[in-house]
Formats: C-alpha cells, structure tokens, sequence
C-alpha cells in the first residue's frame, strides 16, 4: 500500500501541470495560527531547513510539499552525468533542474513568491509545487498554507484576514483531504483558530489530526497532559504533541538529528506515559497510515470521477471542431449544412426541433392562420362607416336628380372604401413572414461551428438578410397587386354575392309591388312640389312683407308639409335649419329679395322611410361583397408570400452562399478561427491529456495493492 501515496503525488503532477482542480486528490493540509510552528513541523518531517523564515507572516502561498521515499543507493537524474545523492528537490515551475543544496531551495521559494504575490506581505492562491526525495521520509503529500492572522500589519491589505480564511476552507472543504491542525502549546488549546475551522468542514471529525507544538515553551508548572488524551477538547483522529527547534537553534544551525533527539528526550522526562504516541517520528507515520487509508478510501470514486470527465471532455473537444485540413472544403460543407438546416426548419423536417417555442415553418402557419387570418376575421365591414357616409353617396351620386333607385355607383365607391382597408394588415403579414424568416438564421446551422468562426457567420447573416430584404419588394408589390385587382373590377354578377340578385329580384318581381306603389306616390309628389315652384316663378316681384321670397318659402313649406315625408321638409323642421327658420321679418323686407338658407357641409339628417331602406340595401351589399373579397385576400395572401419570399428564398439560398463567399481570396479569412474556441480547445485538449494520462496511472494500481 505505500506504493498509493506516490501515486497520488503523479497525479498530482498530472493536474498541476494544467493548472486544474477538476479533480480533487487526497492530501494532507496543514492549518494553524501564524507563528504556530507549522514551518517547524514541516521541517522536522522533511529533516531539512528549506522553508522562509522571518517575523509575521512568511508563508504566502500554498505550498504543496510531495515527499517521496528513496533508497540510499538511489541516484537522481542530471543533465550532464548520474551522481549519487541520498536528498534532492525539485520544483514543478523549474521543470527538471535538480536542487542539492536546501538553502538554494528557500530562495527559489521566496523568488516564486514574490513573483506571483509582489513584496507587500499580500498572498496569492496559486500554489508552488515542490518536490523532495530522500531517505530520511516517508511517503507524504503535505499543503503548507499561510497562517492564520487577525490584524494587517505593515503593507498587508485590510483583509488579510479574510483572504487567509478562504485560502484554507478552500483546502480542507476538499473532502479527499485529511486536515493537520497546528497549534502552539504555550496557547490555550480551546481558542485555536485551526480546531475551530477543522471542527466546522469535518463535523464528524474523521480527517482532522491535530498537533500541538512548543511543548517546552509552557509555563513552569503546567502540562499538555489533558490535552494529548483528549480530555480538554476530543479529536477523533488524536492529538499528537511535538517540540520544535527554537530560534536559537536555528540561529545556531543545530542539527535536525540532535534536535529529534532533544525532543525524545523531552518525551521522555515530562510525558514517560505517552511518549510513544507523540514526537515527530510518530507524527510522520500516523500522517503515512492516514493518508494511505484515505486514498484507499478515495480511489474507487476517484477513478469513477476520472471515467466520466474523460467522456466530458472528449465530447467537449469533438464540439470544437476537428483541426482544418481542407478549408475549401470546410467551407463548402457550412455552407451546405447552413442552408439545409435552414429549408429543414421551413419544411419542418430539422433534426433539433425547437420545443419552447414556435419557430421556421410553424411560426409562418401560425401568421398565416392565426395572426393573419383571425385579423381580417375580426374586421367590421362596416368598419369607419356610419348612415350619414352612405346617404351622402347616394345622394352625390344622383346629381341634380332626385333618383327613383339606388344608385349603383354609391355601392361601388363606398365597397372599394372597406377593401382598401384589407391592404394594410396584408403587408404587415408579408412583415411577420419576413421578421420569421430574419430570426431563423440563429436556430440554423451547426452553433459551435458559428462561435468557431465569428467572420463566416457574420458574412452568412449579412448574405441571407440581403436575400430576404431583396425579396420584400416585390413580395409586398405583389400583395399590394391583390388588392389593387379587387379595386380594379367590382363584379357584381360573382355567384356568391347573394344579396345583388336579392335585391334585384325585390326591385323587378310582383314581391315588391307595395315598394314600386311608394316610389310612385313618390315621383307624384315631386311633380306637385314642382307645379307648385313653376307657379310661384311666375308672379311679380313684390318688395315689403308680402314679397315673392316670403310667398315662395311658405308655398313650398305647405305644400310638403300637406305631402308629409319629403326630406327637404323633415330638414328644414330641425332647430336652426330650413326655410322656416330663414322667414324674413317685416322689419328685414325692405333689403331686396330674401335667398334661400345655404345648404349646411354636415346638416343635420333624419332619414326618411325611403331614404332608410336606400342605406339598408347599401349596407347589405356591402357587408356581402367586403365577405367576398377578404375571403381571396385571406386565401391569396399567403399563396403570394409563400412563392414570392418563401419558397424563392428556399431554391435560391444555396446558391446565394455560394457565389457569395465561396471566393479563393477570401477563404482563409472567412475560417479565421476564434482566439476564444482556439483557447479553449487548446484548454480541453491538455485536460483530456492529463485524465487520459491519470487513468493510465490509476490503471497501473493493482487491487492488491489496496489492502
């Protein structure tokens, strides 16, 4: 089993490389207040001084330590020649320089830190991967991340604390990690930050293992006794207590093997019962046996985890688009896939067919049939036209004669009025069409192959709205022809206008004789009225209050008041209108002869009976012939969209792209890739590398291997 944790390290090396954390790997992070000891402890374990030192804050980036165990006769790989060595390191960022001399190791780690988090005691979440073979460890993978801190000092931001914080939960939220929380002895163990942190992302406290440093700093008279048993707070995994080199020996380069002694001493004197279960040689072994364990644990799910993302990615590479060989025939291949996609999503024969909303083909039905149609469905025939429109036709089509019949060209003028107003909401149908057939260019053709090459896209876009807008012209000058042919010939003898034979056959048949009884009592009293005007034209002009004004108004008033029903008389009744009202006075007589009142622009109408029926029989016909004609709109309308824009748009597309972009110097422009999916393609293939890379690692595990 202690073949696992090396290869958790390749892993490790796997995914750092790429600068992922796709996946999580089962590692040991060590949290602790700052100036707890954690550097110290590192050391110890690793038998070399090669982290920072200084007061405040040191550490200030992750640094992921991976110790591997080698034998004395092992030798380390070097550019020129193979030398025996029993301690070397190696640094990820430096690729395979080899380091001998530890002291070189620390300032590589102070260079790369303040590279990436500058001189101001700020930090940085990248981390620095290091890695040391010896003879002296054993198999580790330790996190050494920056220590907890309260207040900024010097240059440090205002929310160091802050940052800090979420550097460690972002470590030891990692379930596959087994959390190392370091606090100092000569501290009061129940106010560790590290416990209270480990306590809250590992309730169940099954991977938090905690150390308690600086046992010889304690204050004379106490001990960590109650602590190490895990009387005062309980640690599932243990409490393991260490004492560490104190500045003086650092100061004085003391040995780590003379202080591994001092510190068994130590053990020894003031803790004889426990000694075996603490100090950092058992420290270093519990940290291997956890480890070992929680990769065991984590193995199957971490290949299971590698499996699915390796199909992730390869499914997100294929996405991108192989690389191009063939750019001429790419090209002709998008542009085909493109205007096949787009007939597809007329006709509604497409492979990806849209389920949230309507679009390409059922959108146009539904204009057609249900904005279209339900709108001209909707529309009054009658529309914007009242009695007094229709007797104002009739009565400017009968001139200066009174007619006997309807006349025939107030039904015309006043029908082709209603049709005209089909005209509208046909063009904006033909708008709809055009808007629909605008908006399917998004829904069209291969997304990813759109995204991959912006400039190809763009030029098929501007390509197919100049072929739509070319279209709207004579689509619209079509529709327009529609109802401008309605306008151009009112065929009264069409088989379906009902009412035209009705009324004909009322006017001409014996069922109409007490109509034709009327029209002649009628044209009797005209020829009275007319008598009556012809004598009063033949008496003398007369001034004073007896003249022939005064005589000829109440002549002809009485005689249609004795007839009863003519209009010019039931007019003149109205307030402020008529001959009645215009009577001169006798004090007005002396000015010369009174004319007649001029004929008001709107006067005021009380329909006769006659009058009535005209505008009944007007109204009949109308409403039958309007029926008629937004019948064929509705039916023709969409017929003229179809072939005009539709259907041309359909046989025509193809073609359009081709003579428009298949062009030799303007290829390699148009299959410019985006620097976007370049990048991530570039981003997804070093992934699918790097799993392709860990699965082979895992496979390499044998299931004995496991227990």
């Amino acid at each position: 089993m202690e073949s696992l944790i090396p290869v958790i390290n390749k892993l490790q090396d796997v995914f750092n490389t790429v600068g992922s954390e796709t996946i999580q790997l089962p590692q040991i992070v060590v949290i602790g207040n700052q100036s707890s000891g954690k550097s110290s402890v590192i050391e110890t374990l690793v038998g070399q001084d090669f982290l920072p030192r200084g007061t405040g804050i040191v550490t200030r980036r992750p640094l992921v330590l991976q110790l591997l165990h080698v034998s004395k006769n092992s030798s380390r790989p070097d550019e020129e020649q193979t030398v025996a060595a029993e301690e070397w390191a190696k640094f990820l960022h430096t690729k395979n320089k080899i380091y001998t001399d530890f002291k070189e190791v620390r300032r590589e780690i102070e260079n790369e830190t303040d590279r990436m988090s500058g001189t101001n005691k700020g930090i940085c979440s990248e981390p620095i991967v290091l890695k040391i073979y010896s003879n002296k460890v054993v198999n580790l993978t330790l996190v050494d991340l920056p220590g907890l801190t309260k207040v900024p000092v010097g240059d440090q931001p205002p929310d160091i604390e802050l940052q800090i914080r979420d550097l460690c939960i972002h470590y030891i939220s990692n379930p596959n990690s087994v959390i190392l929380a370091v606090t100092a002895g000569n501290t009061d163990f129940a106010t560790s930050e590290a416990i209270k942190l480990a306590r809250e992302y590992d309730p169940d406290g099954r991977r938090t293992l905690a150390v308690m440093t600086k046992l010889d700093l304690m204050d004379a008279g106490t001990d960590a006794m109650d602590v190490l048993c895990g009387r005062v707070i309980p640690v599932k995994l243990g409490i393991i207590g260490v004492v560490n080199r104190s500045q003086a020996d650092i100061n004085n380069q003391k040995e780590l093997s003379e202080s591994l002694k001092d510190e068994a001493t130590f053990l020894q004197k003031k803790y004889p019962s426990i000694a075996n279960r603490n100090g950092t040689p058992y420290l270093a072994k519990t940290l291997n046996r956890l480890l070992m364990h929680h990769i065991r644990d984590c193995l199957p799910e971490l290949k299971t985890r590698v499996n699915v993302l390796i199909a992730q990615f390869q499914s997100l590479m294929n996405s991108f688009g192989e690389p191009i060989n063939d750019k001429s025939q790419l090209l002709l291949q998008i542009i085909t896939r493109f205007a096949t996609a787009y007939c597809s999503t007329i006709e509604g024969t497409s492979k990806f067919i849209e389920t949230s909303e309507l679009c390409g083909g059922a959108r146009i039905c539904y204009i057609f049939h249900e904005t279209f149609g339900r709108t001209l469905e909707s529309m009054d025939p009658l529309g914007g036209l009242n009695t007094r429109d229709i007797l104002t036709a009739i009565r400017n089509a009968t001139g200066p004669r009174p007619a006997l019949f309807v006349p025939e060209i107030s039904f015309e003028l006043l029908v082709k009025r209603q049709v005209r107003r089909l005209e509208e909401p046909s063009l904006r149908c033909v708008e709809l069409v055009h808007e629909e057939m605008q908006r399917m260019i998004q829904h069209c053709g291969t997304q990813q192959e759109m995204l991959r090459f912006p400039k190809l896209h763009e030029r098929i876009i501007d390509v197919v709205t100049n072929l739509l807008r070319l279209r709207l012209p004579p689509t619209n000058s079509m529709v327009e022809n529609l109802v401008q042919i309605e306008l151009a010939y009112i065929n009264t003898k069409h088989p379906d206008f009902t009412e035209a034979h009705y009324v004909h056959r009322a006017i001409t048949s014996g069922t109409a004789d007490g109509d034709l009884a009327k029209i002649t009592a009628h044209r009797n009293m005209v020829e009275r009225v007319q008598e009556d005007r012809d004598k009063v034209s033949s008496a003398p002009i007369v001034d004073g209050i007896n003249g022939s004004s005064w005589k000829l108004t109440n002549l002809i008033r009485s005689n249609r008041l004795d007839q009863g029903g003519d209009r010019m008389s039931e007019a003149s009744s109205q307030p402020g209108s008529g001959a009645n009202s215009a009577a001169p006075s006798p004090s007005r007589s002396r000015k010369g002869i009174n004319l007649l009142p001029e004929v008001p622009e709107q006067p005021v109408m009380k329909l006769s009976a006659r009058e009535q029926r005209d505008c009944d029989v007007i109204e009949r016909l109308i409403r039958s012939y309007f029926m008629i004609v937004r019948k064929n709109i509705q039916d023709s309308t969409p017929k003229a969209i179809m072939h005009f824009l539709v259907n041309f748009v359909q046989d025509h597309l193809q073609s359009e792209l081709v003579s428009q972009l298949y062009k030799k110097e303007e290829i390699e422009t148009l299959l410019e890739e985006s620097s976007h999916i370049a990048a991530r393609r570039k981003e997804a293939s070093e992934m699918l590398q790097a799993l392709q890379r860990a699965s082979q690692i895992i496979g390499e595990i044998r299931e004995i291997h496991l227990w």
